[in-house]
């Protein structure tokens, strides 16, 4: 059965805050239960992936942010931050998407 569990607080978070310019290091990686799940706050809303490419698991966490969408920094793909969608070659599968809940300031993930 899926339950929420608090991952982070929502103030240490970086912000994108709407820009479309290519922003480095806004990910924040968690471990859930033995699932690697990549943070990011998106215009002040907070949205949680899977943390590994589905191309060459490299460390979604650690990826670039244009928009709503974060690149692979190992091989370029791009993914949906809110969805999960995979966007960009190489990679053809999604990643994981999780709801997020935040009460006060805790960032809590179903898992």
């Amino acid at each position: 059965m899926a339950q929420f569990v608090k991952v982070a607080k929502e103030s240490e978070l970086p912000d994108t805050e709407g820009t479309f310019e290519v922003v480095e290091g806004k990910g924040t990686l968690v471990e859930v239960e033995g699932n690697k799940i990549a943070l990011f706050k998106l215009d002040g809303e907070v949205f949680a992936i899977d943390g590994t490419c589905t191309h060459d698991g490299g460390p979604l966490s650690e990826g670039s942010v244009q928009g709503d969408e974060v690149v692979c920094p190992q091989c370029r793909a791009r993914f949906s931050i809110v969805s999960g969608q995979a966007r960009g070659l190489p990679a053809m599968e999604d990643v994981a998407s999780y709801e997020v809940r935040v009460t006060d300031d805790n960032v809590e993930v179903e898992v």
